[in-house]
Formats: C-alpha cells, structure tokens, sequence
C-alpha cells in the first residue's frame, strides 16, 4: 500500500504489519510509505467472536493474514475455498462481482481490498438472514 495516509481519530488504534498502534489525545494523520505494508483499523476488525456466519468467517481469514496471525500461502486456499462456497449462495450480480474482485485481489496477494470487499457483503448477507426468518 504504497502512499497509504490515514486519517486518525484521537484514541484510534490500528495495526501496522501486526503490530497494534495508538493514536494520542488529537486527530492526526498518518502516511504509510512503504509498498506490502498490511494496515488495520481496530474499528474495522472482526473479533473472533463474532466471526459466526458464512461471510464473516471469509473475511476473518483475510485479516488474519492481514494481522500476521495466518501464512498467507496456507490462508490463501482457505480463502479462496470460502469465496467459491460464498458465491454459489450469493449469486446476485453485486455480489458476483465483489467476489470475482475478491478472488482477483488474492490473486494479487491484495488482503485489506479482500477484507474490505468482503465486509461490504456482510449486510447483505444480515438481510438475507433476516428474511429467511420472517419466511421459517
């Protein structure tokens, strides 16, 4: 992520190559200069608790190798394997196409834009919940 600027909260943490970082008491801004560097925003994370559906357990496996705790070529099949599951059930135009972007960034070993794109499905799939259990 080469020129990556991120603007901080005060208080807001986030992780740099695995490394759990803290802003101080006023906004400031952040550049990020060196290229493969893997960025985190602790607002952005999924906890391990809640990775409990279909989607989120997806992208879980993304920022885990984006936090350093997965080899991303052990993860990458993983993920992978998730993404294909993911849209024989989501198979909507929009999604189909966030999950063909999806499976083209892990080809370019592109996490965050995997996790960010398969966050952008979670609501998606919280509606397709929820009108499962307005049918049952």
């Amino acid at each position: 992520m080469p020129g990556l600027a991120l603007k901080l909260s005060p208080q807001e943490r986030f992780l740099v190559n695995g490394v759990v970082l803290q802003n101080g008491p006023r906004r400031a801004m952040v550049s990020i200069l060196s290229p493969d560097t893997n960025v985190l925003r602790m607002k952005e994370a999924i906890h391990p608790e809640d990775a409990n559906t279909p989607v989120s357990r997806v992208a879980y496996i993304a920022q885990l190798i984006l936090t350093g705790d997965a080899d991303p070529n052990e993860a990458r099949f993983q993920l992978l394997q998730g993404i294909e599951q993911l849209s024989q059930v989501l198979n909507d135009t929009d999604s189909r196409a966030k999950l063909d972007l999806a499976t083209s960034l892990v080809a370019e070993d592109k996490y965050y834009p995997v996790f960010k794109t398969l966050r952008a499905l979670l609501s998606r799939e919280q509606r397709l919940f929820e009108m499962a259990a307005k049918v049952s």
